[in-house]
């Protein structure tokens, strides 16, 4: 809160007015900042976002072209996460000296406790989601965060839940758990939480960053502003984090999933185990895990050496892993329907997820793939196959791509059928699947086109694959 108090007498533009951007322009409000609501969206109207959010009945609102004097007239420009920030009218702003922010570097602005924070290409919701029960559960245990206690925890950011929503239950003994994307991280400036972990980076959004190189330097400002107080946790196995470990200043600690490590967490054959300072400690077995597949024990692995560098009993922390089930829309078990199991990942919305999700797969496979085209490359997913998959169902604007891709790479063309949308896919897959076999939406692309995002993709999925007879 002392820095907020920095801010007095500043003027701030809110640039989206979607759930992150409503969000702040009420923090703001509620604070007695001066705000002006932008979106370039003029189909919009300004009496339906003072319905959705009366408190801002006295803001100005601006819809459509931006005009000059009312960038000349602000300080501060806080982006929505979908905001590009090479965007005209940013680069106007910037032209024009002002800060650019995003909704997280406000909500930290207001922070009175302390931030475990979590970014990576793959497994962000499971282990944030993971996390925040962690830190919940170690809410109740005196001994927690070296003996001073949790008050409260919250869990926001990319999960779903805009941080500016939640920073003023915050206190001094809280702790926010923060799921942080790439889009996030481009506009961060003070933010600095308490422990933060990169769990892998491989190619995505790169529509937005437009190269590799910008895209992992979004992800390292995670830990820009760590010092030797704060602690980065990383994935052994990636060789760019590997290398990133040299250049942070935080207090690196590393996990792997296929490395016996000196210092840190390591899965060995089915036991995660914890070495620190020469003292080893058994976490728990992999078999006694509701959630499936190495990448998730990866993700396990973040999370609980999040929780015990931020001084949660081990204890504790196993209580949580052996109850967690995954997350929705993450290799989500939906039903099974005549001997068919049918899984949800929609929130695979990459290559690399997608990968992850096929090699979980214990059964043979009818895979639905297919969506928004972010520029990515298909042939690592297709060789990931590994003979799993029966059919291969494609649908929306990459379905031809992807098709040629599988072809190339010598998948056979007779178990490639492209459909017209979900409902078509899923009764295609039901049709050719047997007792036995599973069905898996796993897109590996994003949901825009189609569907609203991802959540509404997997909605619909779960409802059209419980609505099949058996």
């Amino acid at each position: 809160m002392e820095r907020a108090l920095q801010l007095e007498g500043k003027k701030f533009l809110v640039f989206g007015t979607g759930l992150s951007g409503i969000s702040a322009a009420e923090l703001l409000v509620r604070h007695g900042f001066s705000v002006i609501l932008y979106d370039g969206n003029d189909k919009q109207r300004q009496e339906d976002i003072w319905e959705k959010s009366p408190i801002l009945k006295d803001t100005e609102i601006v819809l459509g072209t931006l005009p000059e004097p009312v960038i000349a007239a602000c300080d501060i420009a806080v982006l929505s996460p979908g905001v590009p920030t090479d965007l005209a009218e940013v680069e106007q702003m910037r032209g024009k000296g002002m800060e650019i922010w995003g909704e997280i570097e406000l909500a930290y602005i207001f922070e009175r406790g302390k931030v475990l924070a979590v970014t990576g290409t793959n497994g962000k919701t499971t282990t944030t989601a993971l996390l925040g029960e962690i830190m919940k559960h170690a809410a109740s245990e005196p001994e927690a965060a070296g003996g001073k206690g949790i008050s409260k925890v919250e869990v926001v950011g990319n999960i779903g839940i805009p941080y500016t929503s939640v920073v003023e239950n915050t206190d001094e003994r809280s702790v926010t758990v923060a799921e942080i994307s790439s889009f996030q991280l481009e506009t961060v400036h003070t933010f600095c939480p308490q422990v933060s972990a990169i769990l892998n980076i491989t190619p995505d959004h790169l529509n937005r960053h437009h190269t590799m190189e910008a895209y992992v330097q979004a992800k390292m400002q995670i830990a820009a502003n760590q010092g030797k107080g704060q602690v980065c946790i990383l994935n052994y196995e990636d060789s760019v984090l590997r290398e990133f470990a040299g250049k942070t200043e935080a207090q690196t600690v590393f996990f792997s999933s296929r490395h016996k490590l000196p210092q840190g967490m390591y899965l060995d054959g089915e036991e995660i185990v914890w070495v620190w300072d020469g003292t080893e400690a058994a976490v728990c077995n992999t078999g006694q895990l509701q959630l499936i597949g190495q990448h998730n024990y990866e993700n396990v692995m973040a999370a609980a050496a999040m929780a015990i560098m931020y001084g949660v009993p081990i204890e504790k922390i196993r209580e949580v892993l052996v109850c967690f089930t995954a997350v929705a829309h993450r290799i989500e078990y939906v039903v099974t329907k005549r001997g068919v199991r049918f899984y949800n990942d929609s929130k695979g919305t990459n290559p690399d997820a997608a990968i992850q999700a096929i090699r979980a797969m214990k059964w043979p496979t009818l895979l639905i793939g297919g969506g928004y085209d972010k520029d990515s490359e298909y042939e690592d997913w297709i060789q990931s196959f590994d003979g799993k998959v029966k059919k291969f169902v494609l649908l929306g604007a990459t379905r031809e791509k992807i098709k040629d891709a599988a072809i190339r790479m010598g998948y056979p063309e007779e178990n490639i059928i492209l459909t017209e949308s979900l409902r078509e896919a899923v009764d295609v897959c039901y049709e050719n699947a047997v007792s036995g076999d599973a069905v898996l939406l796993s897109p590996a692309c994003a949901s825009w086109g189609m569907f609203e995002n991802y959540e509404q993709r997997g909605d619909m999925f779960k409802e059209m694959a419980r609505a099949l007879t058996e």
